[in-house]
This record gives C-alpha cells, sequence and structure tokens, in this order.
C-alpha cells in the first residue's frame, strides 16, 4: 500500500500572538511545521509528504524544505481560503501519485507520535475512513443565548477529534467533489466530509499531548514540555584581528568609523566569529575554520552575518534553543559604548533571538598587550544553549 500524508499549512495564524503564521513560528528552536512534518517523513510506513501552503508563504516553505534532509518526496499544493478547500485541492495535487491511503493532518500539531502516526494507518487500512480521538475530561453543557446553560451532555461517549485522519485515498477525494457540488463548503473536518457522503467514519485512540497550537499560552505550553526534554550547554568562543589601513571596522555585524580597518579573509568582525565559534562549541560542530576555512577564496570579503546564522541554524537543526549570547570586546578604541545597542540588535536579527538575551560588554586592557598598543583588538563570547541530550552535528 502507498501511504501519503497531506499537511495542511495555509492559514494565517492570526490568535497565535505573533504577525508570523504559527505554522512558521519556532517552536524550540525548530519552525513548528518542520516539527509536523518529520513526524511523518521519518515513520517507515509513510511513503510521500504533500504540504497545501498559502501562496504567500512559498519563500518561508522552500527554505524550510531546502533545510530538511532528503528522506522522502516532499511536495507542495496551493491551498484556499478554507480548511476544507486546502485539503481539496492538495487531495486533487496527489492524484498524480495515486496513494491507496491518505493522512490528513494540521500543521498545527506538531508534537504527535510516531505511534499515533501507526495507528492511524492501521486504522485506515481496516475501516476506510478513521479519526483519533481522545475522552473529555470537562462538563459539557450547551449554552442558550442567554448565556444560561440550557443542557448537559453526556459525556462518557464524546470525544475530543484531533489528526492525523487517515482514509481511503479515491473516497475521501470523491467525498470532497461531492461536497463541493452540493454546497457543503464550510465543513469542519475530513471526518465531517465523509460522513456527508454517507461514510462511516471510525473513532481510534488519539493523544493527549497531541495538542492544536492556536493560543500564545499554547506555544508556552508547548515550549515548557519540549524544554524539559534539553539539557543546557555553555561553550565560548575568542577571536582576534590585527588593525591595518582603511578607515571603518566591523564590530558584533555594525559597521564602526575608525582611523583604521581590521585585517582578516572575511569582513574581520571578531565580535561575530567569537559568537560564531561560541555556538558551534554549543552544538560540538566544529569551529568556523572548519566551515568557512580561510583558504577558501568564497569567503575573502564575506560579511561576518553569514557565519553567525549557520551556527546559530545549526543549533536548531539539532533541536536546540539559543538562551542567551555574551559578548565582550577588548580594544582601546574605538569606543563600543554608543554602538551597544545597534550590535545588540544586528546581533539578535542575525541569530533570530530576543534582543533581551544578547549582552555586550567592552573593556580595555590597560595599555597591556597588543590591544594596549592598539595593535589589534579581541573578542570574548560565550553562548547558552539547550539541546536534546543525544544531538550532535
Amino acid at each position: 500500500m502507498t501511504v501519503a500524508t497531506l499537511i495542511v499549512a495555509a492559514g494565517r495564524g492570526v490568535r497565535n500572538g505573533s504577525d508570523t503564521p504559527k505554522q512558521y513560528r519556532r517552536l524550540a528552536g525548530r519552525v513548528v511545521l518542520a516539527r509536523s512534518m518529520e513526524a511523518f517523513l521519518s515513520h517507515p510506513g509513510v511513503d510521500l509528504v504533500m504540504v497545501a501552503i498559502h501562496p504567500d508563504d512559498e519563500f518561508r516553505f522552500e527554505e524550510l524544505r531546502a533545510s530538511l534532509p532528503p528522506k522522502k518526496l516532499v511536495l507542495k499544493a496551493h491551498g484556499g481560503a478554507t480548511r476544507q478547500e486546502s485539503v481539496r485541492l492538495g487531495l486533487e495535487a496527489l492524484t498524480a501519485y495515486s496513494p491507496d491511503i491518505v493522512l490528513v493532518h494540521d500543521a498545527a500539531r506538531p508534537l504527535l507520535s510516531r505511534a499515533l502516526v501507526s495507528r492511524a494507518i492501521e486504522a485506515a487500512e481496516k475501516h476506510g475512513a478513521a479519526v483519533p480521538g481522545v475522552p473529555v475530561a470537562d462538563t459539557l453543557v450547551r449554552v442558550g443565548a442567554d448565556g444560561v446553560v440550557a443542557e448537559q451532555a453526556d459525556r462518557s461517549s464524546a470525544r475530543a477529534i484531533q489528526t492525523p485522519q487517515s482514509f481511503h485515498f479515491p473516497s475521501l477525494l470523491a467525498a470532497h467533489r461531492a461536497a463541493i457540488a452540493h454546497g457543503l463548503g464550510e465543513l469542519t473536518d475530513d471526518g465531517a466530509v465523509m460522513r456527508a457522503a454517507g461514510h462511516s467514519v471510525h473513532v481510534f485512540e488519539g493523544e493527549r499531548g497531541n495538542v492544536k497550537l492556536t493560543w500564545p499560552s499554547d506555544f508556552e505550553e508547548a515550549e515548557r514540555r519540549l524544554g524539559a526534554a534539553l539539557i543546557s550547554r555553555v561553550a565560548s568562543g575568542y577571536d582576534v584581528h590585527a588593525f591595518g589601513p582603511g578607515d571603518h571596522v566591523w564590530l558584533g555585524g555594525v559597521k564602526i568609523p575608525h582611523d583604521q580597518a581590521l585585517v582578516g579573509h572575511s569582513d574581520a568582525d571578531a565580535g561575530l566569529h567569537a559568537l560564531t565559534d561560541a555556538l558551534l562549541g554549543a552544538a560540538c560542530d566544529g569551529d568556523i575554520g572548519a566551515h568557512f576555512p580561510p583558504s577558501d577564496p568564497t569567503w575573502r570579503g564575506a560579511s561576518s552575518d553569514l557565519f553567525l546564522k549557520f551556527a546559530a541554524d545549526r543549533v536548531r537543526d539539532l533541536g536546540g534553543v539559543i538562551d542567551h549570547l555574551d559578548l565582550t570586546i577588548v580594544c582601546e578604541a574605538p569606543k563600543i559604548g554608543p554602538h551597544r545597542e545597534t550590535m545588540r540588535e544586528r546581533i539578535a536579527e542575525i541569530a533570530d533571538i530576543s534582543t533581551h538575551a544578547v549582552s555586550i560588554k567592552a573593556t580595555t586592557s590597560e595599555r597591556l598587550g597588543f590591544t594596549g598598543r592598539r595593535e589589534g583588538l579581541a573578542a570574548y563570547a560565550t553562548a547558552t544553549a539547550r539541546l536534546p541530550e543525544r544531538s550532535a552535528a
């Protein structure tokens, strides 16, 4: 049997407390959609993954897809104005691959387990149409227009329905086409689409941890859950560059006027180089010279923000979270104080963390050593990050 997964990721997620659609927000260092996709890409029973995206998210999705290991075929289709329409368009795109079974999953449920995916596949094979559900723990009531409880429902047979929902592919596609033909365009999930077409829908065991991220508090709770599985790492970085002829230096990603320049193969930004090494140290992933050797002409004159972004992404690719970056610059000149806040903002932007998580300090060496003689400057960095215990680059 060929099993395809259709992930619905075309929504805007306006309730999640961010300008970024919730499926592209980071959760414990990784993009939500990447976590959802990985659950299926890593499952031996799934053959391919189709993602229904919003047309405005082309760049976001392509960047995300390029960052994923090439485990299986990852396809995309443009979604529609509603979830139901997005699913139908994704199913139509899947017809070229003729899967036997399709699992339909919401991108905003990134915490599902491999066992849940296995149960979904088994349920589709056995029943043709199945949805995961969990018992309802809270009391259920119906409320009248006046805000008064009108009726208390029996919760013993009630289930909260989740995804992935699993179906015989031709049947689900036909049911979606029939729903549109009959003007049924506002059905809330694919189980409802199948029931509208006259199919019986089986409920299999879901997972309480398989929550849908909707509100800011959902993200906070998911961060806590994932963070509990991470361990803290503290790593350091160091760099030094000599002064040479010029009229400015690059430090912390900021161009600072000066009567000399820093000499180096790239832009010689000692601050960003030290931070890059600190993050690579947290990831146990070598040093800046291993990834960007000075013998490689590709990096001649390169902006060092490329190096820092690479290191930050390496931490996140391992499922890590960057908690804090600390940078100390040792020099007699230029003065760092007037540029400190701009540097903090630029480093935070490059590493994709909060400005509040970036600290910059400056000191002199009391005219001792090469920095005291104004022959160059030095940078010391410390990175604090949380990563999975068994992560390795």
